[in-house]
């Protein structure tokens, strides 16, 4: 009997398997597999960003430590580059527009660099959230790992570089005559919620930005729109009045999370910042844009966790 006869008359002599007649799905679920890539539920999702917290932190220094390695100053422009900018920002409103003249310019400097700071740490996480999976595709594409690891690590980097801006801001407080108070220590949840409201931002762009890589070149654009309308470099509830803006503009742009969280930084580190110049539900609004924007981002950038790096 040839060798091929012999292996077909033992196949037509095989007991029927218990698994005949099974679709693939059920198949699938007698023997607990599961479809490669397949999106988790969020609880486990969340577990595994956990899991991997150790990778994310290591990832948002390695980037950091990687940022300036080019340039001879190195790890300097972290900190040259807001102060440049606040140094433009006073040159055209403190001196030219004389934007200080009410406050006294003795002032107007802190509340400057303290805007400056606040927002940078804002506007450079969305900008490296929108590019963090489309500009990571190797990565995304040849390793596993939850995809949120990659907006969070980024905006993770932001916190440490503004942490390392905070400290020459202490120095401009202290020169100015502003010395360390009390409500000095409400700049951590203040923190706290602005880093929530930036990792939800920036999940949210990193979706956006993985199906529309466009969007790279378009945020700066509506990030520069947002600076001005958020008060940086200005009293914003003054210069609302001064214009005699409805009451709902002055209302909606005062709400908005950037002039939210600079004002709150302003009002614990600025001692002469009266209390006045806050609407009385801020702690509110801090918070609840935290948790919208924060929570609201994972579970949007969740959702589309199985077509990352796909296409």
């Amino acid at each position: 009997m040839s060798e091929t006869t012999h292996d077909s008359a033992v196949a037509m002599s095989a007991p029927p398997s218990p698994d005949d007649g099974l679709s693939a799905a059920e198949l699938a679920k007698k023997y607990g597999l599961a479809v490669s890539g397949a999106r988790p539920s969020l609880p486990d999702y969340a577990r595994q960003l956990w899991d991997r917290r150790h990778f994310i932190i290591a990832f948002s220094r390695a980037k950091m430590t990687a940022q300036y390695s080019q340039a001879k100053l190195g790890q300097v422009w972290q900190v040259a580059t807001p102060l440049l900018n606040a140094s433009v920002y006073f040159l055209i409103f403190g001196v030219l527009m004389q934007q200080g003249k009410d406050m006294g310019i003795g002032t107007y400097i802190p509340f400057l660099v303290t805007g400056v700071f606040v927002f940078t740490f804002t506007q450079s996480s969305a900008m490296a959230g929108v590019r963090s999976i489309a500009g990571n595709l190797g990565l995304v594409r040849a390793l596993h790992f939850p995809r949120a690891a990659l907006p969070i690590s980024f905006a993770m980097q932001q916190l440490q570089q503004l942490l390392l801006s905070m400290c020459v801001l202490f120095v401009f407080l202290v020169g100015f005559g502003h010395m360390p108070a009390l409500s000095w220590l409400l700049i951590v949840p203040v923190l706290v919620c602005q880093f929530v409201f930036n990792t939800g931002l920036a999940m949210i762009l990193a979706r956006m930005g993985s199906k529309t890589p466009d969007l790279a070149q378009l945020l700066p654009f509506l990030t520069r729109t947002w600076m001005y309308a958020s008060g940086v470099m200005y009293n914003l509830t003054a210069a609302l009045e001064k214009t005699k803006a409805p009451a709902w503009v002055v209302d909606v742009l005062g709400a908005n999370p950037a002039a939210v969280y600079i004002d709150l930084m302003r009002w614990s580190l600025i001692d002469n910042h009266s209390r006045i110049h806050l609407p009385p539900h801020v702690w509110a609004l801090a918070v609840g844009w935290a948790l919208v924007v924060g929570v609201g981002g994972f579970v949007y950038f969740w959702k589309a966790e199985e077509q990352y790096g796909r296409g």
